[in-house]
């Protein structure tokens, strides 16, 4: 009888899932504050507090959705059963976090391009062209 492998699996999982939600995080994070401060019209205080509550937000939902996933209802035997275990709910969680980033990039395009387009009708030379 082999020992079984479940209590590995999740010592594999925890770590795997949580180290990569913070690279991705901190990837996506550290290059939003541009956006903010361009959404917010160089408003860097306003800017800086709002990317780190988007911040929050994002560790909160992708580690509380691993978290959600990470029970393993069978009993693994093998190391086989083991990987394929592993590469299934690591992939899901993956393209879960994908989908994620990629709403939050959404997200601060959709902010940036709603806030030039608020600063374009309010502003009063908008409507000025050189040559006329």
């Amino acid at each position: 009888m082999h020992p079984a492998f479940n209590f590995s699996a999740y010592m594999i999982y925890l770590p795997v899932v949580i180290v990569v939600t913070w690279l991705v995080a901190w990837i996506l994070f550290k290059n939003s504050k541009i956006f903010m401060i361009d959404i917010f019209h160089g408003k860097q205080e306003l800017a800086l507090a709002t990317n780190k509550l988007f911040e929050t937000g994002f560790y909160l939902l992708n580690i509380g959705f691993a978290f959600r996933i990470m029970e393993i209802g069978q009993h693994l035997e093998t190391p086989r059963e083991l990987m394929e275990v592993l590469s299934t709910k690591l992939g899901g969680f993956f393209i879960y976090l994908g989908m994620m980033l990629f709403l939050n990039l959404y997200l601060f395009f959709r902010g940036r391009r709603i806030s030039k387009a608020r600063q374009h009708h309010t502003d009063p030379a908008a409507g000025l062209h050189p040559l006329s």
